[in-house]
């Protein structure tokens, strides 16, 4: 069974993807093969992680995904790595509820029986450093604190200070602060790993700190500690997908939407739909003038407010979306992917610029959140995701709102084809965008939670095909 260790936080913003990237990458430069997860809905760190190991990252969600789906993925990534590192959300124990593991990296860590390192933000901190490892320790102890990275120390005498104060959980590393080497970051949050933002040099100088600054060894040796679990690589059960390589023959061409505008997309969905007949090809509605020759298309989340000028000046690609619409095809749109299918998108400096137009409506940016948090969707008609009554989970997060064209005449070409029902308080609205064979939405799904989902989409576009 692969080593693994899951790298965890006394709580957000103390730099666990920089431990992460950085320790991944010392570990590729020893020649070992590196796996890397994220815990929770998050699709940004994971760039980063695929930029550190020249492959792909992989989510972990407790809520959305289940247990069973989180070890069948994890097991299935995971195969053949020499050691998976798996970075934590939010503090170790805080998840979907405040009194329980639920959503939680440590739920996460008891489900793949992996030893914590843990990162914290030990600035202006000596001996109370032990309280603080001690006590995460021992707050539940089916979670296995093995050791404590100290981040954002004044110096390595600071460090080795700290490494004095605390000898269970031992301090096995840590990082002085060099503002020089920070990831740069946007309104979501990190901003995506592209090499324009986020130079290769930067991932290098990253996993040589790493090497020199963290004990290597001795996290190498605490992932070592971790038990053989269970599931199989080549079995996802409650996945409904194969995973030893041969996949079924191909039914149809699914059209990815995948540039700076355009990226975020659970690996998860993506190599379910592949595994049950979809060639994915990639296509950009800022650089290509056409389509490509495909029989669905799957326009995912990302930043088009971001790139909404130039979107708005590819004129050709955007009728090429609305022909394809008037075809018949199925298309299918999550939260940027929703914003492109607008009449426009409306900017934070006022301006508005033109998008497809299959939703009757105008996605305005505003300068604070405007939806955080996992939800449960029920389909209430017919969609390229299934008959009424399918059901899945999600997560939101955006910074725009859809308001909805006033046009009378407007109204009855789009039908509000979901109930959403939030995690976190239970509040339901009424989404799900749908006309003729086009749905979006703002909801981010994972269709770990009902992989019928990705089933129903497959065999719709099957059907044009």
């Amino acid at each position: 069974m692969t080593a693994r260790v899951v790298i965890g936080g006394v709580s957000s913003n103390v730099g666990k993807t920089t431990v992460t990237v950085a320790l991944a990458r010392a570990l590729r430069a020893r020649g070992l093969r590196v796996a890397l997860f994220k815990c929770g809905p998050d699709y940004l760190d994971p760039t980063y992680h695929g930029r550190a190991i020249d492959g792909a990252g992989h989510t972990l969600d407790g809520w959305m995904m289940g247990r069973d789906a989180v070890r069948a993925t994890f097991a299935r990534a995971a195969h053949g790595a020499d050691v998976a590192l798996i970075e934590g959300v939010m503090g170790l124990f805080d998840g979907a509820s405040p009194t329980g593991e639920e959503g939680s990296t440590a739920e996460i860590a008891k489900w793949l029986d992996a030893p914590v390192v843990l990162v914290c933000d030990a600035s202006g901190m000596a001996r109370s450093v032990a309280a603080l490892a001690q006590g995460f320790a021992s707050f539940d102890r089916e979670v296995r604190v093995a050791g404590l990275i100290c981040n954002r120390v004044g110096s390595r005498g600071h460090l080795e200070l700290l490494r004095r104060a605390t000898a269970a959980p031992p301090v096995v590393g840590g990082f002085t602060v060099d503002d020089a080497m920070s990831f740069p970051e946007r309104h979501l949050g990190l901003r995506t790993a592209d090499r324009d933002a986020v130079p290769d040099a930067l991932f290098d100088r990253w996993g040589e700190r790493a090497a020199a600054e963290l004990d290597v060894d001795a996290i190498l040796a605490i992932a070592r500690t971790a038990p053989a679990i269970e599931t199989a690589p080549s079995a996802l059960a409650s996945a409904s997908i194969e995973t030893s390589g041969v996949t079924m023959p191909r039914r149809c061409r699914i059209g990815l939407a995948f540039d700076p505008a355009f990226h975020f997309y659970y690996e998860d969905n993506l190599r379910r739909l592949e595994a049950l007949g979809a060639e994915l090809v990639r296509f950009s509605p800022i650089e290509d003038a056409r389509l490509p020759d495909v029989d669905g298309l799957y326009l995912g989340g990302g930043y088009p407010e971001v790139y909404a000028r130039a979107l708005a000046a590819n004129a050709s690609m955007r009728e090429a979306v609305r022909a394809f619409a008037a075809s018949g095809r199925p298309i299918y749109a999550e939260c940027g992917g929703l914003m492109y299918l607008s009449r426009a998108i409306r900017t934070l400096d006022g301006a508005e610029h033109a998008m497809v137009g299959l939703v009757p409506a105008v996605a305005e940016m505003r300068d604070r959140l405007q939806a955080l948090g996992y939800v449960e969707v029920e389909t209430q008609a017919a969609t390229p995701l299934g008959p009424a009554g399918v059901r899945f989970r999600g997560h939101q997060f955006r910074y725009s709102e859809l308001r909805v064209d006033d046009d009378a005449a407007a109204a009855p070409a789009i039908e509000h084809v979901y109930t959403v029902r939030r995690r976190r308080g239970g509040e339901v609205t009424r989404e799900g965008y749908r006309r003729g064979n086009v749905l979006a939405s703002y909801v981010h799904a994972h269709w770990a939670s009902n992989p019928t989902v990705a089933e129903h989409f497959v065999g719709a576009c099957a059907e044009r095909s």
